[in-house]
Parts: structure tokens; C-alpha cells; sequence
């Protein structure tokens, strides 16, 4: 497919953006070898941090194409069956991110070899890899058996749909199974939720919704109005359940004055107030989306911010602080773990680019016209 020069130069420019952040991160990460956690603003207290809070976001992000697999594949909605591959290759991608994240986590890359050298299956970590490793084989086989059918313009096999549903499943056990590694812990009492696991489902749905909206968009890919309808749909609803579960933690945790979950609020009282206000105002302007189209995108950026604000730093730090003995550690993280984390957003945005732009420039050969394109490019096309 050809694209015009301003096309062209946008993409180049957005490639470079990328790779200049990987290799930041490569060069910060490499100093983490060196030097261990101590580079970042992980200590005793607090083990977990922005790291292991990106990671919950991006398997939140990677578990969020199982919804499209679940209205295309089992319910026949026909305007998301072009949605299922964008957000297959938008789970790539995210899963890449947590193997990723969680290499960053450990300090030294060799100790991952400790999870597949010695499995331990009441250990929910093992458990996490095997999910976690198995969605991103499948969702792998789906786009690479997908986009070559539809290179050759031929219908996918058969025993493709089975894999497909069995996505499903798999991406709400890897969602569940991820819950568990918070709310199993004891003396972590922010965390002991038997309604974590639902939280981190709902909020996987709307966010990777939401996101994939937002990148589609960017791509300036042609989408119905039915099915910008219907996504609009998804995320209010699914945004709405996970704003209603989480006034749930707020309410039993004040209500009960209990002291330790109530410290646990207080130190991310203010995470909490700004995730919390952002999932109000997106709820309130993807209402307002029925009269104005152009609403749908802010509501979406809403979404993605108040999600990834949640897991990333009301949940996973703040889980910390103050520790079972009631000392009170700040956490902040430094400079380099910050690169290191956009390093790695950096690659993963880098994988997904090279995969949408794969689909899309299969479409195109197939006659279909992915990109909403103004006359004047559509006359330079031609």
C-alpha cells in the first residue's frame, strides 16, 4: 500500500520516537545489572512498584481482545469482526510487556530460570508464567493464521475458531491468576479482596477497549458508526462496574474502621481521587458521545489514564505502605526506572506498530480500505 509523504514522514518520525526511548531504557537497564534495584526507588518496605504496576496494567491490556473474541466469535456481533484482529495483535504486544516487566522486576534476568527449572504448582508465580505464556502463543497463532489467510484471501480454517474461544477462558484465568498474586498475600490487607479478581476483569475490558479505540484513531483506521456505538457501549459499561466495585472496596474499608486498610486508603487517598474523578468524567462523556462524535476519544484517554493510574499506583505501591509493622516508607521512582519503564512500553509500542501496520497494508491488498483518508490523499494513492 502506498501512503502519502505526509504519511510517510509522520510515521518515520513516530518510529524514531520509539526506538530512541528502547534504547534509553536498554542503556538505564543495562546500569540496573550493574548496580541492582538499588538504581531504583524500590527499598525493604516497598518490593513492588512501578514495575510490577505497569506489569498489572499491561496484562490487563493483553487480557482486553478476549471481549472482542467473546461478542465476534461467540455471539456474532458482525462490528467487531473486524476489531478481533487489531485487539489480537494489541495482546501481543501488551503481553510482551509484562515478560518484560517482570524481567525489570527481578534484578537479574537468570532468576526467571528459577520459575521453569523448579515449578512449584502451588506457587501462584508459576502459575502466572503459564498463563501468561500460553495467551501470548495463542493469541500469536491467531494473527499469524489470520493475517495469512487474509493475505491469500482465503477463509480461516476451522479449527482456528475452537482457539479463538479458547481465548477466552485463558485471558479471564490470566487476569484471575494475577489478582491472586495480590490478594493471596497476607499481612497486605489493601489487597484482601475477594472482589480483586472481578476488578482487574472489568477494568481489563474497558481499558483495552478504550485503547485500542484511541490507536485506531491515531492510525485514523475507517471505523463504523455501529461499531463506534457499540464500543462506546462496552467501555461505559465495564468503566461503570469497575467504578462500582471499587466505591465497594472504599466503602466496607471506611465503614468497617478497620485501622490497617484505612492507612493503606490514606497513603493512596490521592491516586485513588484522581482515578476515581477520571472514571467519572469518561462515563459522563461517553454519554454525551450520542451527540457528538468527537467526545469518544477524550472519554477513551479518560479510561486508559484512570486505569492505568489505578493499578499502576493506588494498588500496587500503596499496597506497601505502611508495612505489616506500621513503618511508613515513601516510594517514588527515580529517573532511570521511569526510562526503563518507557523503554519497555517503548518496544512493545514498536512490536504492535509493525503488526497493525501488517494488517493494514493486507487489507488494503484485499481491496478493503482500512484508513479514513481525506480526498486529496486518496487522489495521491492513486
Amino acid at each position: 500500500m502506498h501512503f502519502p509523504d505526509q504519511q510517510q514522514r509522520a510515521y518515520r518520525a513516530w518510529i524514531t520516537v520509539l526506538v530512541t526511548l528502547a534504547l534509553a531504557g536498554a542503556w538505564c537497564y543495562l546500569r540496573q545489572l550493574n548496580m541492582g534495584l538499588g538504581l531504583t526507588g524500590l527499598s525493604r518496605d516497598v518490593t513492588w512498584g512501578l514495575y510490577i504496576g505497569q506489569f498489572t496494567f499491561a496484562d490487563g491490556l493483553a487480557a482486553s481482545a478476549a471481549i472482542l473474541v467473546l461478542l465476534s466469535a461467540v455471539h456474532g456481533s458482525r462490528s467487531f469482526r473486524k476489531l478481533v484482529l487489531y485487539g489480537q495483535i494489541l495482546a501481543i504486544a501488551s503481553a510482551i510487556a509484562c515478560m518484560l516487566f517482570v524481567v525489570a522486576d527481578l534484578g537479574q534476568p537468570s532468576l526467571l530460570w528459577n520459575v521453569l527449572l523448579h515449578p512449584s504448582p502451588v506457587s501462584i508465580m508459576f502459575w502466572d508464567v503459564v498463563v501468561l505464556a500460553g495467551y501470548l502463543a495463542i493469541t500469536a497463532l491467531i494473527v499469524t493464521v489470520t493475517i495469512n489467510c487474509e493475505r491469500k484471501d482465503l477463509p480461516p480454517p476451522r479449527w482456528l475458531r475452537p482457539v479463538a474461544v479458547l481465548s477466552i477462558p485463558w485471558a479471564i484465568g490470566m487476569q484471575t491468576v494475577s489478582a491472586f498474586l495480590y490478594c493471596g498475600l497476607p499481612g497486605r490487607s489493601m489487597w484482601l479482596s475477594a472482589i480483586l479478581a472481578p476488578r482487574f476483569i472489568v477494568s481489563a475490558f474497558a481499558s483495552g477497549t478504550a485503547l485500542l479505540v484511541l490507536v485506531l484513531r491515531f492510525a485514523r483506521v475507517r471505523l463504523e458508526s455501529e461499531t463506534l456505538r457499540k464500543a462506546r457501549t462496552l467501555i461505559a459499561y465495564t468503566m461503570a462496574l469497575n467504578l462500582f466495585f471499587l466505591l465497594l472496596e472504599v466503602f466496607t474499608t471506611l465503614y468497617s474502621r478497620i485501622p490497617e486498610p484505612i492507612d493503606h486508603y490514606q497513603a493512596s487517598a490521592p491516586w485513588i481521587w484522581i482515578s476515581g474523578t477520571l472514571a467519572a468524567t469518561s462515563l459522563a462523556l461517553l454519554n454525551g458521545f450520542r451527540r457528538n462524535e468527537r467526545l469518544l476519544p477524550v472519554a477513551c484517554a479518560f479510561t486508559v489514564a484512570s486505569v492505568w493510574i489505578e493499578k499502576g499506583f493506588a494498588l500496587v505501591p500503596s499496597g506497601f505502605v505502611p508495612s505489616p509493622l506500621g513503618v511508613v516508607t515513601t516510594y517514588t521512582p527515580t529517573v532511570p526506572e521511569i526510562l526503563i519503564a518507557a523503554g519497555i512500553w517503548a518496544v512493545s509500542a514498536l512490536i504492535a506498530t509493525l503488526l497493525f501496520r501488517t494488517a493494514f497494508a493486507v487489507r488494503s491488498y484485499n481491496g478493503e480500505k482500512p484508513y479514513l483518508l481525506s480526498v486529496e490523499q486518496e487522489i495521491l494513492i492513486r
